[in-house]
């Protein structure tokens, strides 16, 4: 069976690689690497594709960045001009982005079968641009493989057979676990292991708002005031800062960086204090390293990691914020309940050996 394997996005390129680590094991299996280039990055990008041994992709689309309409469009375009001339026997998706449901899209047209991993996730918020794509892509889904029971139920409710549903757990830990032991910090970053913030922020409900954005600035400011503070900044959001006149304020107290690693970044989750973050995957991850995560978001779409995990859901609730760091800096903010089910790095084996069914 031929498969093509989307990614584009650099958190497609973390859960793409536990496939390919367990390829070799399953030789009617035939992965084709398809990389659509929504992140062009290099720290987003090649550098992160480099640090997964990942191969060269079979094919490049080189989208580039637009809105999501013409990113979605452009991405359709280039892959089913592939489609057409290259006939895979599936198409495997991963996660929530255009690239995900845009190939998705253009392989249900032309019955190619589709498989999507991390299914069933589910926010509840149709403001969500990510929420509109995890709901589309599993709708197009024959193979639709979970991480964590949450989704099973969503999925269920939909009506999505249960048949096709598969609690595998999650690709992303798979990559974390495997990876661990080459995290390394950010050169020349003096940072002292357990003692700092760890900040990322890239979604449009927290940056695109110049005064949103402000409050946040303001936050971080005050979280500097108890630790140090390291931000590797995503483009987007530096050109939201800048422009909100924000960049200085925030630069006065807080250590502001270029794009990380994905190594460099596993090595600032494992040792960090705090994580602070509207990431999905970082919500995981700290989890699986039992590193407190405060989510300055109003909604996830990952409740494993606020029910099981060390994540606690901030919406615009600052005094909730605050008290969060009061409890990290006395030690006495929550912990993990434990192991979450099948998040145990075999996810990717799990997936492999259900397609290797079909073949």
């Amino acid at each position: 069976m031929i498969i093509d394997v989307i990614a584009g996005a650099r958190p497609n390129f973390m859960k793409i690689a536990a496939l390919y680590a367990v390829a070799q094991e399953f030789p009617a299996l035939q992965l084709r690497f398809i990389h659509t280039g929504q992140h062009y990055d290099f720290k987003m990008s090649d550098a992160i594709i480099q640090q997964l041994r990942l191969p060269e992709p079979d094919c490049h689309l080189g989208v580039g960045s637009g809105s999501h309409a013409q990113q979605t469009a452009d991405i359709m375009k280039g892959y089913e001009k592939w489609v057409d001339e290259q006939h895979p026997d599936a198409c495997l998706v991963v996660g929530d982005v255009n690239s995900t449901v845009a190939c998705a899209l253009v392989a249900a047209k032309a019955v190619v079968p589709v498989a999507h991993v991390e299914a069933g996730l589910r926010s509840f918020d149709r403001t969500m641009p990510e929420e509109i794509n995890r709901i589309l892509t599993d709708s197009l889904s024959q193979w639709m493989f979970v991480t964590e029971a949450s989704g099973i139920a969503n999925l269920a409710r939909e009506g999505r057979p249960l048949s096709g549903i598969h609690l595998v757990g999650h690709v992303m830990i798979d990559t974390l676990l495997r990876m661990l032991p080459a995290a390394r910090p950010p050169a020349d970053e003096p940072l002292q292991e357990g003692a700092y913030a760890f900040v990322t922020l890239h979604r449009p409900s927290n940056v695109d708002d110049p005064a949103i954005l402000a409050t946040l600035v303001e936050q971080l400011v005050k979280v500097a005031e108890h630790m140090p503070v390291f931000f590797p900044v995503h483009p987007r959001t530096r050109a939201r800062l800048q422009a909100a006149q924000l960049w200085d304020r925030l630069a006065a107290h807080v250590r502001l960086t270029e794009p990380v690693t994905y190594t460099e970044s596993l090595w600032l989750t494992k040792n960090a204090r705090v994580v602070i973050t509207d990431s999905g995957g970082l919500q995981e991850e700290s989890t699986v390293l039992n590193v407190p995560c405060l989510t300055l978001r109003e909604n996830t779409e990952r409740p494993v990691t606020v029910s099981a995990g060390t994540s606690t859901l901030i919406g615009r609730d600052w005094a909730l914020f605050q008290r969060c760091i009061e409890q990290i800096v006395t030690g006495s903010y929550k912990r993990t309940l434990g192991q979450v089910p099948y998040w145990d790095g075999n996810a990717g084996r799990r997936i492999m050996a259900i397609l290797s069914q079909s073949a």
